[in-house]
């Protein structure tokens, strides 16, 4: 009965996907499809009543929670008889009474290779213990706004890297969730840059992350346990380089078949993207076992097996800044963003910053949007209200993600760079608002905020369009957020100041 559920399944997503293209069509909303189980009954029970048994025997053994605020966690996706124990470890870390809005499972493709990442989006996630709800909203809304996200129905057929983690969830969370599952296809560490872009804006107390990988795979016993504790070390310095190099380090030690150290490594990879530079976050271990370890005990090929908790540390809100650039910091900035867009386009190389002779201003984090205009026409505009990065890497990421990745505008051509203009805005912190009387036109840049759904207006729009109080918050609701023209009357509303500058 599963299989022919199973090929039904198929069918249909095939049906839903458009000739000639595997990537879903972002104007075409299909009719919900729920994903049913590829690995139920070989990677886990499929009886309900087995599979709680064998998760509750799987807790009794793992080990008790040690990490505290942890907002992500590194966990194995094999057999549940193999891996079970360490991956219960990483479940033990979570608070099982918190409410987390989404649970984003973030999992690299074993079967098929695409560009960027498929997001399911078409219906909710099925295991043997019930319906998971996937936040349809949201993953649309991550496809929309993001070239690197699409949904690709291959990647679903028999993957299990985000399958096998949901019993988990379901058996240890005590309250209602919501999924984002995610697959990447890609093998290139920009397309993880970019993906961690667009998600580091989720990575909050109230959203949970799940990057699914195993370690090492088939190596003798002995040898797995060192290169899985090389490539752990890499992961707890929170340096996506240091990841890169120490996984190259590995290959290049010829291991007897090693065939890889870190199966997902594009997932963790990702998230050593959104975490990196961040004071706050500290990476924890917790246990490694490998399938050596396990009743089989084969020791001649075994795959490693990790947990690592990944917390934040909770701070006080940030006082405002005013950010005080000389005629050289704007200088400098310029020349990076300029040296930048035509290396980025030409070459699709990111030039290596020399920060000789910096101020301490723009070596300090802070957002910032690049607008790139071609005959005074916006050609793309693309930022980020808060980075932990410092400023002069935040322009040379927004100029890059301006000129290729604006959804409004196709990518900038090589022949075009010459007739484009750079202007830069430099951010203060948000400050939420109560009243629309706080906003002062020309002076404050808007974001407005409700649910998912979220738009901006840097503070030189009002100048340049003479729109009114209203015409400004109406136009930013409606075009910008989705919310309609008067969405902005129950949401949330905050308001930025901006240091602007142009060549």
């Amino acid at each position: 009965m599963q299989k022919i559920q199973f090929w039904l399944w198929l069918v249909t997503i095939l049906l839903l996907a458009e000739t000639g293209c595997h990537s879903q069509d972002n104007k075409t909303i299909p009719a919900l499809v729920d994903r049913p189980m590829a690995v139920a009954g070989s990677f886990y029970p499929s009886d309900p009543s087995a599979l709680r048994a064998m998760l509750g025997d799987l807790f009794s053994n793992a080990k008790p929670a040690t990490a505290k605020n942890v907002i992500a966690i590194i966990c194995p996706h094999a057999g549940y008889e193999f891996s079970g124990v360490v991956a219960a470890s990483s479940y033990n870390q979570l608070d099982p009474d918190k409410q987390y809005d989404n649970v984003f499972i973030i999992g690299s493709s074993h079967y098929v290779s695409f560009m960027g990442a498929s997001i399911y989006n078409i219906g909710n996630y099925q295991t043997p213990l019930g319906k998971v709800k996937v936040n349809i909203d949201l993953a649309n809304k991550l496809i929309k706004e993001n070239a690197v996200f699409s949904y690709h129905p291959e990647a679903e057929l028999k993957e299990h890297c985000v399958e096998d983690q949901v019993p988990f969830l379901q058996y240890h969370l005590k309250k209602s969730f919501n999924l984002v599952p995610i697959i990447l296809g890609t093998q290139s560490p920009e397309s993880c840059r970019k993906i961690a872009r667009a998600l580091r804006p989720y990575m909050t107390g109230n959203n949970l992350f799940v990057i699914s990988s195993d370690f090492s795979h088939y190596p003798p016993y002995d040898d797995a346990i060192v290169v899985d504790k090389n490539t752990c070390d890499a992961i707890l310095t929170n340096k996506p380089d240091r990841l890169l190099t120490t996984l190259k380090a590995n290959e290049d030690k010829n291991v007897t078949n090693l065939a890889t150290s870190l199966c997902g490594w594009t997932s963790v990879l990702t998230l050593l993207y959104m975490t990196e530079d961040d004071p706050a976050i500290s990476l924890t271990p917790i246990y490694y076992q490998n399938s050596g370890d396990t009743k089989y005990k084969d020791k001649g090929q075994v795959v490693g097996y990790w947990s690592i908790a990944v917390s934040k540390k909770e701070k006080a809100e940030p006082e405002s800044k005013n950010f005080n650039l000389t005629p050289k910091d704007k200088k400098d900035l310029l020349k990076i963003a300029r040296t930048t867009l035509e290396q980025y386009i030409r070459s699709n190389k990111t030039p290596e910053i020399n920060t000789a002779g910096f101020s301490e201003t723009i070596k300090t984090p802070s957002g910032a949007f690049v607008t790139l205009t071609e005959d005074k026409a916006l050609r793309g505009c693309v930022g980020l209200f808060t980075s932990q990065d410092p400023l002069y890497k935040v322009v040379q990421q927004m100029a890059i993600a301006s000129s290729t990745e604006d959804n409004r505008f196709p990518r900038v051509d090589p022949t075009e760079v010459g007739k484009i203009s750079i202007e830069i805005s430099v951010l203060s912190p948000l400050k939420r608002i109560h009243s629309i009387d706080e906003i002062v036109l020309g002076k404050h840049g808007i974001y407005i905020k409700k649910g998912y759904r979220s738009g901006t207006f840097l503070p030189q729009v009002a100048n340049e369009t003479g729109w009114t109080k209203e015409d400004f918050l109406g136009h930013c609701s409606r075009d910008k957020a989705g919310l309609g023209w008067d969405g902005w009357k129950d949401a949330d509303i905050y308001t930025y100041e901006a240091v602007v500058f142009s060549e």
